[in-house]
């Protein structure tokens, strides 16, 4: 694993200086700030673990063919779930169910890109669009990915990474069989609970059902099982548990604990529970 990080300075450091050799002595100055500030602080808070394994390895990809990339991370295996990880987490799963049916459709990006910038803003939307479509050139080795995250990544965090996941996949209305499919077996290699994976699945793809898989339990279930169900998965998907990812995510976990309340107070009036 070290010798990959040798190997992701390197290359950075060596497309840093041939991209400042060609420039013009008055614009070094400026060209050198502003591709630090668009590409190296995307991240706002440092790479952990995601810059050793597969997921460093779309690094190196990404940096190199942006020429210049840098990051002051250290490669940290074990380390906390940093607001980095969790961002070319995303990015990666994000350019494996674009590409799931085979192509990437011009529909498919328009969507993606008003959803990053409705969940992070449009100056950051900017610089992930940028970083997805260089990712999105590279076979992703999906598999060895999703077990990365699935070893490194914080529960709380892979539960907020299939949310998104999900909603970029219905993000257009439609539930493509070949995306969906994609997604449920990412999230068996990310060791999520499948209890956990119907209940985010319900919050997007609806049926007469969904209220009572989002909270966890079957319409047969007592009152107070419900209570007890609506406390627990509020615990677990409440938005602090994702705060050490940065505002932004933390901003759009809010709208999965939104959907936990609506089934919750749905689930009420139809039983007439206080």
């Amino acid at each position: 694993m070290y010798l990959l990080l040798i190997i992701l300075v390197g290359v950075a450091v060596y497309y840093i200086m041939k991209w400042q050799s060609q420039e013009k002595p008055h614009e070094k100055q400026y060209s050198s700030a502003g591709r630090k500030n668009n590409y190296a602080k995307w991240i706002g808070g440092g790479l952990g673990w995601a810059f050793g394994g597969p997921l460093g390895a779309i690094l190196g990809y990404m940096f190199g063919s942006m020429m210049g990339g840098e990051t002051d991370a250290a490669y940290r295996q074990g380390a906390p779930t940093q607001s980095g990880d969790f961002a070319v987490s995303l990015l990666a799963l994000t350019a494996a169910i674009m590409k799931a049916d085979g192509k990437v459709k011009k529909s498919e990006l328009d969507y993606v890109k008003r959803f990053y910038v409705q969940n992070f803003g449009e100056a950051s939307a900017k610089k992930y669009i940028k970083m997805l479509g260089e990712i999105i050139k590279k076979d992703i080795p999906v598999d060895d990915v999703a077990r990365q995250i699935g070893t490194y990544m914080d529960y709380s965090s892979k539960l907020q990474l299939l949310h998104y996941l999900f909603g970029i996949a219905l993000s257009d209305g439609n539930a493509d069989k070949s995306e969906i499919s994609l997604i449920e077996h990412v999230s068996v290699l990310m060791g999520i609970y499948a209890a956990d994976l119907k209940s985010i699945k319900a919050m997007f793809v609806k049926d007469s059902g969904a209220a009572y898989k989002i909270l966890g339990v079957s319409p047969e279930a007592t009152d107070e099982e419900i209570k007890k169900a609506f406390r627990e998965m509020a615990k677990k998907f409440h938005p602090d548990k994702v705060s050490h990812l940065g505002e932004d995510v933390k901003k759009a976990a809010e709208e999965k604990f939104r959907k936990i309340n609506e089934a919750y107070e749905t689930i009420k009036k139809e039983r007439g529970i206080k």
